[in-house]
């Protein structure tokens, strides 16, 4: 019973944090009782190459300059560039990247067609003081190898920034 309620909510990284080299219980035995896999204990993962990298940052120049590009479009931009690939290759990469084409999608906004429409309770609030009203921004870094998300979170009325923090998908935290 306790084990069950230990690992509900909890994904298999957070399970792995409570695994720790011990002489008294071996990291088979911690395994066992997490009910965690000792390969995915032991698995590192591997970074993408040096040509998929390249293709990401060609990729991603391409898509601040023309949003609209979808997969397709992406793969003909590659064929120009003489870079021969498969839809898929770029389908993921794409989706690594956190990269969607931007199309007329369904039009939510019409009342009643939508579940999950809320009151905009911050229009018409005079901010008068510091930790009233907070803002965050997520900013989007190309690197030389990949790229990084930047998270702030900043204090409307002073312009401070309360908190921030520097994430690279695909990387050990």
């Amino acid at each position: 019973m306790a084990k069950k309620n230990f690992k509900k909510g909890r994904t298999m990284k957070e399970l792995q944090l409570y695994i720790i080299n011990n002489k008294n219980i071996s990291i088979r035995k911690q395994c066992e009782l997490l009910e965690v896999s000792r390969s995915n204990f032991y698995y590192e993962q591997i970074g993408e190459n040096e040509l998929n990298l390249k293709i990401m940052r060609l990729m991603d120049e391409e898509f601040l300059d023309h949003p609209k590009h979808g997969v397709l479009q992406m793969q003909d931009f590659l064929v120009a560039l003489g870079f021969i690939m498969n839809v898929k290759r770029i389908r993921r990469l794409l989706r690594k990247m956190g990269i969607m084409a931007i199309y007329p999608k369904r039009n939510l906004s019409k009342l009643g067609h939508a579940n999950y429409i809320r009151p905009y309770l911050i229009r018409g609030l005079k901010i008068e003081r510091s930790n009233q009203l907070w803002k965050i921004d997520i900013t989007y870094i190309p690197m030389a190898k990949g790229f990084m998300y930047l998270t702030a979170i900043i204090d409307v009325y002073s312009r401070y920034v309360v908190a921030w923090d520097v994430l690279q998908p695909g990387r050990k935290q």
